[in-house]
Parts: structure tokens; C-alpha cells; sequence
């Protein structure tokens, strides 16, 4: 991977050029002992956007990376959903903003996963719906070729854009790091990574390592709990992803990198699995 690793030179001015982070973290009501910690809203993927909001209201979340199921309808064939994203009033998601602000939590990104088969449009709209959410991040479960389509209008916006990984080794889909490197070479800083760190040890990589070789391009990680060897989504720490010493790098190192759980496991009820999950990652960072 080294088109996007750091010399321990670099670390070492990059750890230093994030000491003034460090005053604003302190007063983030989102870190943790200096660690912003958030949720994919995917993890409330049960119920609608309103009751979502609810839910991390309850569960104590402010911070989150906004899904995109929350706001495209639902039930749509192929077609039509390339219909309203493109025809969509923008007006929607400034409310959306309205909404999340309303309720003191911070959009920190949007989740919107270009595929190959995305038109131009389609991708360009996608930096509309960053503008009026207000961000200046959007998450995707993309293609690597599509990597080169996407940064053209990333640069114009001024928008990054967070490639996510998932564990299936598959051709043209991100999973492993070169994967990452394929996507990022030749392309702008735009272009970077949404590390999911439970789909990463199940393909069978180190999250804790690729975190200290790749911060500067990590935008968001995604924080859940897997078995290695293709394994299942597992409750907090009954898994092999090292949720702790992922969440305890971003403390030592100082990094503002929000750490965003996404809850998949099977659970019985998704509030009460959610503050589990949020009280397991306030104790690893104790």
C-alpha cells in the first residue's frame, strides 16, 4: 500500500499539526476522552428518519453519518429512484439538516453509494445533497472504477468522498487494501476511505495497523464487531475486530476521525443493542 502509507517522518508532523484539534476536542460534546464517537444511522435502519432521531436522542448519541435509506424512499424500482435522485428538491434535505440540528446531533456525512451503473447526474446530484445537508462528506459503498468518475466532481465541490470496504473479496468491490490504493492512485485528495473495521478483520486485515498508515485519508470509520475467516456480525466484543485499540489510537494519536458504530449483529431490540454498543466503546476509551 505505498501510494497511500505515511513515513514515521510524516506521522510524526502530521501528529504535530493536530495539536490545535486537540482544544476543540475537549469541548466536543461528542469525544469521548477526545474520540468522536457516532452512529451510521443504518444502525436504526428498523424505523423511519423521525424515529431514528428519537432513538439517538435516547441512546445519548450527537454525531452521525446519515444513511441513505433514511431518506430515499422506499419501494422503488431501479429507474425510479434514479428518477427522484436526480429530481429531488434539494429543499428535502435542507429539512433533513433542520430536523438533525432541532435536535442537537451533527451530520457529519451522507452515506450515498455510487455504483458503476450511476449516471453522471446521479453522481453530481449527490454533491447537491452534501451542500444542503450542510457537509462536506459524503460515505459510499462504491465501485473502485468508479473512483475516477466520482473525483472530478468531488474536487469541485470540495467534498470528500469515503470509499467503504466490505469483507466479500470480490473484483471491482473494496475489501482489501490495495483495493483502497487501486481506487486512490492518480486521483485527488478527495478520494479517500470510509474504514469499516469489523468487515476489514473478517476479510482477514489489521484495522489498527491501516489506521496508522492510512489516518490522512480515513474520513469516518465504521465501528462493529466480527469474527476473522468471513465471520458473523457479533455483539461487542465477542468478536476478533479490535474495537479498543482502534478507538484507543485515535485517542493517542489525537485523530478527529469520527468512529461511528454500525449496528448489524442480531439483536432483540435495536435501543437497547445500540447503548450497549455505545457503553462498550465509553469503556474502551476509559
Amino acid at each position: 500500500m505505498s501510494s497511500v502509507m505515511f513515513s514515521r517522518r510524516d506521522f510524526s508532523k502530521m501528529a504535530l499539526a493536530a495539536v490545535p484539534a486537540v482544544s476543540a476536542l475537549a469541548k466536543d460534546k461528542n469525544a469521548i476522552n477526545g474520540v468522536r464517537v457516532g452512529a451510521q444511522t443504518y444502525s436504526f435502519r428498523d424505523r423511519p428518519l423521525d424515529a431514528a432521531i428519537v432513538g439517538l436522542k435516547e441512546t445519548g448519541i450527537h454525531l452521525v453519518e446519515l444513511w441513505q435509506g433514511h431518506i430515499e424512499p422506499a419501494g422503488m424500482k431501479a429507474a425510479e429512484l434514479k428518477k427522484w435522485r436526480t429530481t429531488v428538491s434539494l429543499d428535502v434535505f435542507k429539512d433533513v439538516r433542520k430536523k438533525f440540528d432541532a435536535a442537537g446531533i451533527e451530520i457529519f456525512a451522507y452515506n450515498y453509494s455510487f455504483r458503476e451503473d450511476f449516471t453522471d447526474e446521479e453522481i453530481a446530484r449527490g454533491f447537491d445533497f452534501a451542500k444542503a445537508l450542510g457537509i462536506k462528506t459524503l460515505t459510499a459503498s462504491a465501485n473502485i472504477s468508479t473512483a475516477k468518475r466520482i473525483d472530478p466532481f468531488a474536487k469541485k465541490a470540495k467534498v470528500r468522498v469515503g470509499m467503504h470496504n466490505h469483507s466479500n473479496l470480490k473484483e471491482n468491490e473494496f475489501a482489501r487494501p490495495e483495493d483502497f490504493t487501486a481506487a486512490m492512485s492518480g486521483m485527488s485528495e478527495y478520494i479517500a476511505i470510509n474504514l469499516d473495521i469489523g468487515h476489514f478483520t473478517a476479510a482477514g486485515f489489521d484495522p489498527v495497523f491501516f489506521l496508522k498508515e492510512n489516518y490522512k485519508r480515513i474520513v469516518t470509520l465504521h465501528i462493529k464487531d466480527r469474527k476473522k475467516n468471513q465471520g458473523a456480525n457479533v455483539v461487542f466484543g465477542e468478536g476478533d475486530t479490535p474495537i479498543k485499540q482502534v478507538l484507543q489510537t485515535l485517542k493517542t494519536l489525537k485523530l478527529t476521525i469520527p468512529a461511528n458504530i454500525e449496528y448489524e449483529y442480531k439483536g432483540a431490540d435495536t435501543l437497547v443493542e445500540m447503548k450497549k454498543c455505545f457503553a462498550y466503546c465509553k469503556a474502551a476509551l476509559a
